[in-house]
């Protein structure tokens, strides 16, 4: 049969190629020899040769003349017996699998397990699979199991609509706590632990006595209370709200500074005078003083390689004010000396102040943050204590930059004479490798050196000595003064800052060595940063028409890498900012003062070193809710020193979590403040809130007007307000 002919080698099946061959196999053949018929040729010895009988062969060469036929009918019969195979064995499919792969087998002598050989195997598939003993029981075909249904969590049914009938599964409390954790939620899980916020009264007002009061500062360093500030700090008889800026730099108002002392006794040393109820000041020399400077150095270059300066025993502010016109900011430091308030004239000008005392422990900034500091007359003895305090002054110069003494008077109040003075300080400059610049009568510069180099080639035991490695120069919160050089950054960080005002936008090699938890995308999130802020600055401008408000003062309460200030001057307004970096945060200080920004670092659950009514505005973003996880002291305490250093009329921006906000508007309106919520840019549903505040300014004394016209006035300032409580987006 023909699929028996398939087992057979191909050799047999290959037929011949010439006409003779195919006309041969057409002959009949017969079990027994044939005559042959004759012939006019001799016989060949092919012919003459008998051939063997192939009665198989000649069968299937008799029915398949063709290849192609072969297979058309090998496929056309195994397609066949599969077919049967399957409908006659249901559930036994492996037996046609077995037979579809032996026959597919190219290999000759793969033959299935319950066969001895092809030659033995003259039984068909078709008849094996038709024979009774080799048959399979039918086996009853089975319905498949229902398919498994997983328990469903969510509320979305199988067809993606909301449904009411779902399973909430376990709950897991430990992981729940976690993804609080990581989601910044975490202040949730502390106020649920909490006592209840209970409702503030109304704060009353301190004793006429705290008219001034610095609660943390003495004359010369900082000793806190263990009491906190629990009242309202008075408002002097007569105040009357600041002058704006750039009038405050030459009057201000006589009631607004109560101590007067100062005016009567160095009137005329600092060029003051009062007519009527103001206090004048006149230029006092400050102007031929600042072109001395700039012509015995020109490389100081004020306003591009100079913009941000310290200066020590200031006095009211006159070399700042002075400063002012050429774009450069300087920070007034003095003491609470007899007179008390010489720092409280400066801020009341509209001039970067704050009450410091030089003592021993370091001054609140950043290494290598000034680009020039100036001391006159300030009776200061750098030499006292081997040099620590001209060392404290080294810390905080700029690589290559310069330190400016002396004046019309240099330290009157010195015991040693004009020229022994002269000696010491030289002396200890020298040891400290400062390369004195240039001198001309009472004045002398020096220059700090850019690297370690002249450090590092003193000889062995040179005093001062340097600071140990492990020593860090932006440790500065109640840190002590030490006797020794402060290294500079061997890769040259801090001393290579670009010009102004370039370098306020531009990334500074410090932003890489400072300790933070990002570590490539430093660079990117300053810049989004000054982004974010320069959006948020713009609305705040547009809504509330900042540049009607006259913001001349202002304090960052938390101000990361200062893109606050940096919007402000960006938008060209005329405010400069005091940008506050807390001590339980990353320490940006340095990168502050890079890009040209005055800083300080402090601990918001104490007093701040400056004078009570010093600032127009305040701003603080995400400071509570850090307050709230540090949990050191509650947010009456910092807010009642916000209202302290708030002037009358005065506005506090707040912008921090739902979680906070509730209990800041409870504490601010128990303050006697006015206060509005608003939406975030992001909409009714974020999750931070905007708050709006403004102090109690109905106290302050204004120019009489009639009756009815401030009443009408007020009612559409309160019509106003409440329309932009429920509308304003910022």
């Amino acid at each position: 049969t023909l699929p028996s002919l398939l087992l057979l080698p191909p050799s047999l099946l290959i037929l011949s190629s010439s006409p003779q061959s195919r006309r041969a196999s057409l002959k009949p053949h017969s079990g027994h020899r044939t005559a042959s018929p004759p012939s006019s040729h001799p016989p060949t010895a092919a012919a003459m040769k008998p051939s063997s009988p192939t009665p198989a062969v000649g069968t299937a060469l008799h029915l398949v003349k063709t290849p192609n036929f072969v297979k058309f009918a090998a496929v056309a019969l195994l397609s066949l017996s599969v077919a049967l195979l399957f409908y006659h064995h249901p559930s036994f499919p492996s037996a046609a699998f077995s037979a579809f792969t032996f026959a597919s087998n190219s290999s000759p002598t793969a033959v299935p397990a319950n066969s001895t050989s092809i030659a033995a195997n003259t039984t068909s598939i078709a008849s094996n699979s038709s024979s009774p003993s080799s048959a399979i029981p039918k086996v009853k075909k089975l319905p498949p199991p229902p398919p498994s249904v997983a328990q469903r969590t969510g509320i979305v049914d199988e067809n993606g609509a909301m449904t009411e009938d779902f399973d909430v599964g376990e709950f897991d409390p430990s992981l729940m706590e976690e993804l609080r954790d990581l989601g910044g939620g975490a202040e949730e899980t502390e106020k649920r632990n909490e006592p209840k916020i209970v409702k503030y009264d109304k704060f009353k007002p301190c004793d006429q006595s705290k008219i001034d009061y610095i609660p943390c500062l003495d004359s010369f360093e900082r000793h806190c209370p263990d009491s906190t500030l629990d009242c309202i700090i008075p408002m002097p008889n007569g105040y009357q709200k600041s002058i704006p800026w750039p009038r405050s730099r030459d009057e201000l108002w006589l009631h607004n500074v109560p101590d007067t002392r100062l005016v009567q006794d160095q009137g005329s040393q600092y060029s003051m005078s009062v007519k009527d109820d103001k206090i004048s000041f006149q230029d006092g020399g400050s102007d031929q003083y600042l072109n001395l400077v700039s012509q015995m150095v020109p490389e100081i270059d004020f306003g591009h390689q100079t913009r941000i300066t310290l200066d020590i025993g200031s006095g009211i502010g006159s070399f700042a004010a002075s400063l002012f016109k050429y774009n450069v900011v300087t920070l007034s430091i003095g003491t609470k000396d007899v007179h008390k308030n010489q720092i409280q004239f400066a801020l009341e000008r509209g001039l970067p102040a704050m009450v410091a005392g030089f003592g021993a422990r370091r001054l609140p900034y950043a290494s290598q943050a000034f680009d020039l500091i100036r001391c006159s007359g300030s009776g200061i003895d750098w030499t006292v204590d081997n040099g620590v305090l001209l060392l404290e002054v080294n810390r905080l110069l700029r690589a290559g930059r310069y330190f400016v003494w002396g004046g019309p008077q240099v330290d009157s109040n010195h015991e040693l004479s004009l020229e022994d003075q002269w000696k010491e300080m030289g002396d200890l400059a020298a040891r400290i490798c400062w390369q004195l610049v240039k001198k001309e009568g009472n004045v002398g510069i020096w220059r700090k050196p850019l690297n370690n180099s002249c450090y590092l080639g003193r000889e062995i035991g040179a005093q001062p000595p340097l600071c140990s490695s492990s020593e860090d120069p932006d440790n500065v919160w109640y840190v002590n003064m030490t006797a020794c050089i402060t290294p500079l950054p061997k890769d040259g960080n801090g001393g290579n800052v670009s010009v102004w005002p370039a370098r306020l936008h531009s990334p500074p090699d410090r932003l890489q060595s400072i300790k933070m938890d990002a570590m490539i995308s430093r660079k990117e999130l300053m810049k989004a940063e000054s982004r974010y802020w320069n959006e948020i600055i713009g609305s705040y401008v547009r809504a509330f028409h900042w540049k009607e408000q006259n913001f001349r003062n202002v304090l960052d309460m938390r101000a990361g890498f200062g893109g606050f200030a940096a919007a402000l001057n960006d938008l060209e307004l005329t405010s400069w900012v005091m940008n506050v970096v807390p001590v339980n945060g990353f320490n940006t200080l340095p990168v502050i003062y890079d890009r040209g920004l005055l800083g300080v670092m402090h601990d918001w659950c104490e007093p701040f070193d400056t004078y009570p009514r010093s600032y127009d505005l305040i701003h603080a973003a995400g400071l509570f809710s850090d307050e709230r996880k540090r949990a050191k002291c509650n947010f009456s305490t910092i807010l009642l020193e916000m209202d302290r250093m708030l002037r009358p009329g005065g506005t506090v921006y707040i912008r921090d979590t739902l979680a906070v906000i509730g209990e800041i508007h409870d504490v601010a309106s128990a303050m006697g403040w006015v206060v509005m919520v608003h939406d975030t840019s992001e909409g009714p549903h974020a999750s931070w809130k905007f708050l709006a505040c403004e102090k109690h300014k109905e106290f302050i004394k204004r120019p009489q007007k009639g009756r009815g016209h401030g009443k009408n006035k007020k009612g559409r300032k309160e019509k106003k307000a409440k329309t932009g409580d429920s509308q304003l987006r910022v």
